[in-house]
């Protein structure tokens, strides 16, 4: 097929977009904080590796809008039985936590290699049983255990998230319009008061400004019954947002507000784009959480590549690094093909099994 635009192409939406943009600016942000690599780099690019070791981390943000706005779409608002809703949620863990132990235990054989070549406070020490259970639990950050990657606390936050929008959800018992005032009621709440405080910064209540209106803009763009209601709840979440702005000033929430607010406006926004742009953009989407975990791993193999060859030279050291991204997305396609998807596909075609035998 040429490169024209065809009819029946999968259409490409803006969110793809904020994803993949997101998901390489963190994997740069840590690219910039770990390592006699980025040292090396540094010192011929320094303006670039402090923009994105200062500034790239803010994408998390987006991630957050965007996680919240993909889990309002997923839920239907409609009267939940307790059951259920743990069944969801057991659902949603799995999903989440499979590929992560998975992702664990790599980036620790990864550190194993790469620790006799790299100080002491570079890779993360050898993780006790203990240790992988606070983090395969999702509790590492709640119990103040020591983070065996870079940025794992996003994983358990995610899961505090959809679990606290589900709950809400819940609770308004299918009624539309008060799910979705309960969301910003506690989203005002985050972006007035829990997220000015960082001792809330392990549990979801201090995102969940960010979760919450990404969820708001979600539902602020569907045309249906409800669809002035939710535009209202939206547009207060907004006004709660600038105001807390003007309050206490914190760039990620002004990030948050603009992710969604164009998520909002274009979440559903579809492109015609030549095919090969739509499997490139489909594929660096599709992937973007096993890029999210395999990197770090890539990277410290990276580090100490770099430092048992005895090189020095910031030019070769920027090339070098530009070689170990593309390892690390080659690396994430391998793990979203050979583990991610099949520890879906497993998970999927157990479920039969567990609900036969729930039965008997």
């Amino acid at each position: 097929m040429s490169a024209s635009v065809s009819s029946d192409r999968l259409p490409f939406r803006v969110i793809d977009i904020l994803k993949i943009v997101a998901a390489q600016c963190i994997v740069l942000h840590h690219f910039s904080a770990y390592g006699p690599l980025s040292e090396a780099v540094s010192g011929v690019l320094p303006d670039i590796m402090s923009w994105l070791y200062g500034r790239a981390r803010m994408a998390v943000q987006v991630f957050l809008v965007v996680a919240g706005y993909l889990a309002a779409r997923s839920f239907a608002l409609t009267p939940r039985p307790v059951g259920s809703l743990f069944g969801e949620l057991g659902r949603r863990y799995l999903r989440l936590v499979l590929p992560f132990v998975a992702a664990l235990a790599l980036t620790a054989l990864c550190c194993a290699i790469a620790r006799p070549y790299l100080d002491v406070d570079v890779v993360p020490k050898a993780p006790t049983v203990a240790q992988f259970l606070a983090h395969a639990s999702l509790l590492h950050s709640v119990l103040d255990v020591e983070s065996l990657s870079a940025g794992v606390w996003y994983v358990a936050i995610d899961f505090q998230l959809y679990a606290l929008l589900a709950v809400l959800l819940w609770c308004s018992r299918g009624k539309r319009w008060l799910g979705m005032g309960l969301v910003m009621m506690v989203c005002a709440a985050s972006l007035m008061w829990f997220n000015t405080d960082a001792l809330w910064d392990v549990w979801a209540v201090y995102f969940f400004g960010a979760y919450g209106l990404g969820a708001l803009a979600w539902w602020s763009g569907l045309r249906a019954r409800h669809g002035a209601v939710a535009m209202s709840l939206y547009l207060t979440a907004l006004c709660v947002g600038l105001t807390a702005l003007a309050v206490d000033f914190r760039e990620r929430i002004a990030l948050a507000i603009s992710v969604s607010a164009v998520l909002a406006g274009f979440g559903a926004w579809r492109l015609r784009l030549p095919d090969a742009v739509d499997r490139w953009v489909s594929h660096l989407s599709q992937t973007s959480y096993a890029l999210f975990l395999v990197h770090f791993g890539v990277l410290m193999l990276a580090n100490a590549a770099w430092s048992a060859m005895g090189l020095e030279g910031g030019v070769e050291a920027a090339f070098f690094m530009a070689g170990s991204w593309l390892v690390v997305m080659v690396a994430s396609y391998l793990f979203h093909s050979q583990v991610e998807q099949r520890l879906g596909q497993w998970r999927i075609s157990v479920k039969p099994v567990l609900a036969l035998q729930g039965a008997k």
